[in-house]
């Protein structure tokens, strides 16, 4: 029987105004699956007019522009009932789904779903859970005291898995796969590579906790006032108040 790192993955990525997940917006999206390893990967994306302006140092990461957008881009609210729809699809055919920094990325598209549609992500995923896999959360769970940064472009180096336009959805999202096969090979016959997704998913919820936990006491440590959410792989959404 072929490991979850043998069969079908899915990967999904954004690009966004900002990094504040309940105000900011997408402006563009990618869903890359690939069946096994050696096939060719299948890209579905997504370019979004996100009816607020891109801020200067968003553009200058990610190269989109307002008149780009207003141009060439999708309604928020069309575009991102199609992402839901397309990631709720891949769930009902148990496929995992690779997503770098969860919480950001599925945390913003469903307060995006709530914005424009008047729904959440978990409404569309009424009749299968996402069984999601995290490079972030899973590099750090099994090489714990590797020191340096674990973005995305680290662990493309790490993994000598190559990425090339970074910050392009869909170069991000097929990068992000081809880690989470990297990382699986490297521990094949112990830790990540050796549990199935499903108990990785349910496992990475734990760790992603305890490493919240670690760096909000470094964070205090240190006087620094930043905070750490321990949910994963969606954070729960504030109250009105907040």
């Amino acid at each position: 029987m072929a490991r979850w790192f043998e069969g079908p993955l899915a990967s999904f990525d954004t690009e966004t105004t900002g990094v504040d997940v309940e105000h900011d917006r997408i402006v563009s999206a990618a869903l890359v699956v690939q069946d096994t390893p050696d096939s060719a990967p299948r890209a579905r994306r997504w370019l979004v007019d996100p009816g607020v302006p891109v801020p200067e140092a968003a553009t200058a990461i990610h190269g989109l522009t307002d008149a780009h957008l207003r141009a060439h881009g999708t309604p928020p609210g069309p575009a991102t009932e199609e992402m839901a729809r397309a990631l709720a699809a891949v769930s009902a055919r148990a496929v995992p789904l690779v997503v770098m920094n969860a919480p950001f990325d599925l945390t913003l598209l469903d307060r995006e779903l709530k914005r424009h549609r008047g729904l959440t992500l978990a409404g569309y995923l009424e009749r299968s859970a996402m069984c999601v896999l995290d490079p972030r959360v899973l590099d750090k769970y099994a090489d714990r005291y590797r020191k340096g940064r674990r973005t995305l472009t680290d662990l493309c180096a790490h993994y000598e898995v190559s990425l090339t336009d970074a910050h392009d959805a869909a170069a991000d999202a097929l990068a992000s796969l081809h880690v989470v096969r990297a990382m699986g090979r490297r521990y094949a016959e112990r830790g990540i590579g050796a549990m199935p997704a499903a108990e990785l998913h349910v496992r990475q919820a734990l760790w992603h906790a305890a490493q919240a936990r670690g760096l909000q006491a470094w964070f205090a440590r240190n006087g620094s006032p930043e905070r750490c959410d321990p949910a994963w792989p969606l954070r729960p959404e504030l109250p009105e108040a907040a």
